[in-house]
Formats: C-alpha cells, structure tokens, sequence
C-alpha cells in the first residue's frame, strides 16, 4: 500500500477513547498527534541523549528526528536502512490500529538487522533511539531477522536530550526468530516526562527458537506499549520479564499477547511495577491457544507495589484456550508498603528513603534474576532504586 493510502488509512481510524475496551483505562484526552512537527531541520548541533546502559557492544546505531548513525556490521550481520519494499515488512504489525497506521504512514529512519544462519555474537548490538527537539514527531521502525541457528543480543534504549523535552514517540518493532536461534531482545524506554510514547512490538518465534525479552520502562508522559509473542513452530520458547517505576504524573500502559500457534511450546510473562505519588499504571494480559497447540505451557503474572495512597494499578489478565491438553496460569496482585518492614529497617537507623529503597530492590529481585545479561540486569536495578528520592 503507498504512502498516501496508508496516511489516508491513519486518519480514517478514530482516535482511541476510554469507550474501546483496550484503552479503558488510558484516556488521551488532550492529545493531538497532528499538533507534532515531522523531520524538523533544526539549526547548529542536536543534543544528544544518553542511554541508560554502558556495555561493550559490537554495533551501534543511533538514531534522532533528523539523523541515522551506525558502525560497521560484525561479519555475517547485515544493519542498514530498512528498504520500504522488504518483503517482511508490516508481516507483523500493520495498519488497523491508529498508531500502527500513522507509523505505517510516516517512518522514514527504519533500520534493518539480518544476522546470517549460525552466527553467533559475544557482543549486543546497541541500538539509541532519541527524542532531542521540542514537538518534534519521531517514528520509529526496525526490523530483525534471527537466521537458523542465530544467537545474538539486540539492546534497543529510547531517551530524550533532556527532561523537559515535549516529543511523541510513535515504534514498531517485527521480530523474526528462526529455527533454533536465540534472541535476546533488551527494549528499554526513558523518554522525558514531557514525552508521548506509542509502541508495537510483535515477535515470531520459529521450530525450536528461543526468546529472551527484557522490557523497561522509566519515563514518557503517557501512552501505551504492545508486546506480542507469536509461538509459531513447535518447541519455541519465549520469555519476556518486564520492569517498570513511574512517579508524578506518568501513566504507563503495557499490552501483552501470548499466541501459541504450534504444539509444545512455552511461554512466560512476568512484569513487576512500583508506583510513587500520582503515577498510573495499566497492565493487560492476553494468553490465547490455538485449537493445534496441544502441550502449550503459559504464564503470565503482574505484580504491582504501590509507594503512596494516590498511585493506581490496573491489571487485566485473561486466557482464551481453544486445545484440551494445555497448562495455563496466570496472576495479579497489588500492594502497598509494608509498614511492619518499614518500621523495621528505619528501627535500625535507615532513612525512611533508605528503607523504601531496600523494599524496593527485593521487590523487584525475582524479575532482576531473570534477567541474563548482566549489565542490564544492574542498571535496571540502579534505576528502580534511583526513583527514590534520597531525602
């Protein structure tokens, strides 16, 4: 489809209301993603933004509203510009959500990462996404192939240049895991406060293929994230461990879909959440089994520790089971601080942030331990703990 139809299809669709069942509790009310500038061209020098990891990588890539950067590609690893005609392209994440449409329409710094059958990296590839300009729109899509027998870690960080910076941040990401590759997908987002963040991201996951997923989310004003995983041939495995701390006025929103396609395949789902002051947070959960996939075990849970009496969570877990021979679970919980504990480490001459933060940290350490990759692993902890304020 062009351009043209696709931008024609954006604005066909409403934009979503508390009326739509998937957005009944993120309102956008007083938000115009029409208001934002495309592709500005801003005088002198763009700030930069930095991510939250410091990792030995093997590539980079940085992205802006008005520039692509990326290092030489290891040997057998393809990244270039994603060619708007690549027969993958949109295979995954379309055009019938109001969104994905307006990405549909509008990207024009895609990425493309190809890692060649049997390759396997010691190093990530190190992907920044950066919102740097005032009322800028930046869209976002990347598409990565995980050849047979692939292994290999793709970081992906959105920030912005400042605190202050007003941007919207519209994504896509398709994920293609072959037979038998190993991916270790790391997508974490610390956009400014002042920040719109919309996201699709939709994995395949092939015979025997295993996904590693780490989701983080730290910043943005408001928005929503789609996570989908697609267990297509048998014996895929996909885990995702999510981690997210909002304070202020934040309202995050997560989505998340398990489709088990083919028999004996497995899948788990873990996010954990902590909430200060008016933060809000969304989580709805979606475990769906083909009538085909028999042996399917699934999982999801969402577990949410709220730091003060304004901060709200809503969790939505649901099953949809069409085969008999099936293991599915799932959980939700929500939670203030205990006090007892509280009491307890501030009794021992800990400040009562000291001792939140402590709370905090074992709180969040079950999904920390799931995490693989070390580095990520401890700046996700840093930066749960860092939310705290020291005094």
């Amino acid at each position: 489809m062009s351009r043209a139809k696709l931008l024609e299809r954006y604005r066909e669709l409403p934009l979503p209301t508390t009326k739509d069942e998937a957005w009944r509790f993120t309102d956008l009310k007083g938000f115009d993603p029409d208001a934002f500038t495309v592709l500005g061209s801003p005088e002198g020098a763009v700030p930069a933004a930095k991510g939250m990891l410091d990792v030995d990588i093997a590539a980079e890539i940085s992205v802006s509203e008005n520039s692509l950067f990326h290092s030489k590609a290891p040997a057998g690893v393809t990244i270039e510009l994603l060619d708007e005609n690549h027969p993958r392209l949109h295979s995954l994440v379309g055009w019938d959500e109001k969104f994905a449409a307006h990405n549909a329409a509008m990207w024009s710094r895609g990425l493309l990462v190809h890692v060649a059958a049997g390759v396997q990296l010691d190093k990530p590839i190190h992907v920044t996404i950066a919102n740097t300009l005032d009322d800028e729109a930046l869209f976002w899509r990347m598409l990565v192939i995980a050849e047979p027998g692939s292994r290999f870690t793709l970081i992906e960080e959105y920030a912005s240049a400042g605190p202050d910076v007003r941007g919207y941040s519209n994504a896509v990401v398709e994920l293609f895991v072959e037979e038998g590759a190993k991916l270790e997908y790391v997508s974490l987002q610390n956009l400014s406060q002042q920040t719109w963040h919309f996201a699709s991201h939709h994995a395949r996951v092939g015979r025997d293929a295993e996904l590693d997923w780490v989701a983080g989310g730290f910043g943005s004003k408001k928005g929503k994230i789609r996570i989908q995983n697609d267990l297509a041939g048998p014996g895929a495995t996909s885990r995702v461990t999510g981690a997210y701390f909002a304070d202020a006025e934040q309202h995050l929103d997560y989505d998340t879909f398990q489709e088990h396609i083919a028999p004996n395949t497995t899948s788990d789902f873990a996010f954990k959440g902590a909430l200060r002051e008016s933060a809000r947070s969304v989580w709805r959960g979606m475990i769906r089994v083909e009538k085909d996939a028999q042996k399917t075990n699934a999982y999801q849970e969402n577990r949410n520790l709220l730091l003060s009496k304004d901060a709200h969570a809503d969790s939505i877990p649901g099953l949809e089971i069409l085969a008999n021979d099936v293991r599915c679970t799932h959980g939700a919980t929500l939670g203030q601080v205990d006090r007892e504990q509280l009491f307890y480490l501030m009794a021992r001459g800990l400040s009562r942030a000291e001792a939140e933060r402590l709370i905090v940290r074992g709180f969040f350490q079950d999904v920390l331990d799931r995490i693989e990759l070390e580095p990520v692993r401890e700046a996700l902890g840093a930066a749960l703990e860092a939310r705290i304020p020291q005094a």
